[in-house]
């Protein structure tokens, strides 16, 4: 409220401001023909100024700070994968009872164009995540999420986060299955129902981590070839992987 006052008492001071040097200017040239020529002309530039500045300009700029905040989100998910994000989808693909359906699809190398990504994407989406949580440890699932709890919470601060959907749903996801586990003592004798609860948080993290793991490879390769090369030879998908480099 006191914003907007302020707003418009500036407004009325230079709207004041203008008239009075009008007045000066009539006092000193006694000449309102020139006064209303150059009004009029002021005028006419108006929507041309608003063309401009508004749409032209404006967009520009806004899309220079879109372009800056996406590059500093892109540096914000690198770390999320190396801190944490890896290590999970390595450890939720490993129990994917469908992953051989699309296993190959996901061994990218360094030939992949941007259509090579568009399809993989698209079949991402149609992929059918089936966790086998009978083989899943919860209990050392629960220490590896809980130990990262403080690094999730510091990231969902960030307020750029907003200009990234697709992340932000993926750290929810991942925070979601940080307080169900958290929220359970132990993890023996647990009802088939519950299990299948679990089973459906880890699923939906899981299929939001391996979506944005594909997105930020894409990234990678386009804008930092050397962080792709390391990422491939990490791929959470290839049991080959390494990280050393060989012939």
């Amino acid at each position: 409220m006191q914003k907007l006052r302020w707003q418009i008492l500036l407004g009325i001071f230079l709207i004041f401001l203008s008239i009075l040097f009008y007045f000066l200017h009539y006092v000193v040239f006694q000449d309102s023909h020139h006064i209303f020529i150059f009004l009029l002309s002021d005028i006419a530039f108006i929507p041309i100024e608003v063309l401009l500045v508004t749409l032209i300009i404006h967009q520009l700029l806004s899309n220079h700070e879109k372009k800056h905040i996406m590059e500093k989100l892109n540096m914000l998910i690198g770390v999320f994968f190396g801190e944490m994000g890896t290590a999970l989808v390595a450890e939720f693909s490993d129990l994917d009872e469908n992953l051989e359906k699309i296993k190959q699809k996901l061994l990218l190398n360094n030939n992949w164009s941007k259509k090579d990504f568009s399809q993989l994407k698209k079949q991402l989406n149609s992929h059918d995540y089936q966790i086998n949580t009978k083989n899943l440890n919860l209990a050392e699932l629960k220490s590896f999420l809980h130990k990262k709890r403080h690094f999730l919470m510091n990231i969902i601060e960030n307020p750029n986060l907003l200009e990234h959907e697709t992340f932000t749903d993926l750290l929810l996801a991942v925070l979601h299955l940080v307080e169900e586990l958290e929220h359970r003592e132990n993890f023996d004798n647990l009802p088939e129902s519950d299990l299948e609860h679990l089973r459906g948080d880890i699923e939906r993290a899981y299929k939001l981590l391996v979506y944005e793991w594909v997105v930020y490879m894409q990234y990678m390769k386009k804008d930092y070839p050397y962080l792709f090369s390391l990422a491939l030879r990490m791929n959470p998908f290839d049991q080959n992987a390494s990280v050393i480099v060989k012939n």
